[in-house]
Order: C-alpha cells, then sequence, then structure tokens
C-alpha cells in the first residue's frame, strides 16, 4: 500500500492555518468578552464560521485525496488537489472579514466557495469511477436475493 505522503505535507500545512483560526477566535473571545456563541459581535462571528467552515471541509475533502493518492492517482494531481484546498482555504477567511458586498468579500468568498465544492465533486466523482460497479451489482443483488429468502424462511416458520 502507498503511504500518501503528498497529501500529509499539505495537510501538515493546513493544520499549521487552522491553528491560525482557532488562535484569531480565541483572541476575539477574549477582547469581547463572550466565551460562547459570538456575543453580537460580528467579526467574531466571522471568525467562528472560518474556522468552522474549515472544520467542516477539510477533513473530508483530504480524506477522499488521501485515498486516490493510495490509489495510484498520478502525484500531479494529488499536488493540484490539494494545493487547491489550500488556495481555497486561504481564501475563505479573507472573504469572510472583508465587508459583505464588496470586492474582496465576492472574490474570496466565492472564490473559496467555488474551489472547495470543486473538489468535493471532483474528488467523490473520481473515487466513484475507480470503483468496480460490476461487482458492487453483483453483490446487491446477492444480497437481496438472500434477504428475500430469509423472509421466505421467517414467513414460513411464523405461519407453522
Amino acid at each position: 500500500m502507498h503511504v500518501p505522503t503528498i497529501t500529509a505535507n499539505y495537510l501538515a500545512i493546513l493544520a499549521l492555518i487552522y491553528v491560525a483560526l482557532a488562535l484569531q477566535v480565541i483572541r476575539l473571545r477574549r477582547s469581547s468578552g463572550a466565551p460562547f456563541n459570538d456575543g453580537g459581535n460580528e467579526g467574531l462571528r466571522g471568525a467562528i464560521r472560518a474556522h468552522g467552515n474549515f472544520a467542516e471541509y477539510v477533513p473530508i475533502i483530504t480524506l477522499m485525496v488521501a485515498f486516490l493518492e493510495m490509489s495510484g492517482a498520478s502525484p500531479l494531481r494529488i499536488h493540484l488537489m490539494m494545493g487547491t484546498l489550500v488556495l481555497s482555504r486561504l481564501l475563505h477567511p479573507l472573504g469572510m472579514y472583508a465587508t459583505p458586498g464588496s470586492l474582496r468579500f465576492l472574490v474570496c468568498r466565492g472564490g473559496s466557495i467555488f474551489l472547495t465544492i470543486g473538489l468535493l465533486v471532483s474528488s467523490a466523482l473520481t473515487i466513484l469511477s475507480r470503483l468496480p460497479w460490476g461487482t458492487v451489482a453483483e453483490e446487491i443483488s446477492d444480497q437481496a436475493i438472500a434477504t428475500v429468502q430469509f423472509l421466505q424462511v421467517i414467513h414460513v416458520i411464523l405461519t407453522l
């Protein structure tokens, strides 16, 4: 089995970005005196969402890219995917801290959403395209037949 070293290197960079986002939330919580929620502070609310958004998307995308790397995807493809993930995660907080409706808000936030969703879809479709669909369909049909036979046995037992 191939160890996903390319993905792991990018994941280390992403971990440092995550730490920076967490420290920003901590700093804003302390300065606003809001130990829970956002205390009505819009800056804190944006920092919490940037941190949360990172935690929502990075794990699943990184896991899928690691699976692709382990299954033999080209190193260039892995670099492109993980580099795009790093870029999208750098853009998102910049957009979250910008004035809503501003060019920076639209470019950074919109760009990060586009890149993130694009990575989710492309990773998922690539993984699905590598599945042996004939084997999967055969297994599902075997399980369905076994279930029907099991239900027939239960019916016979219950009607005795």
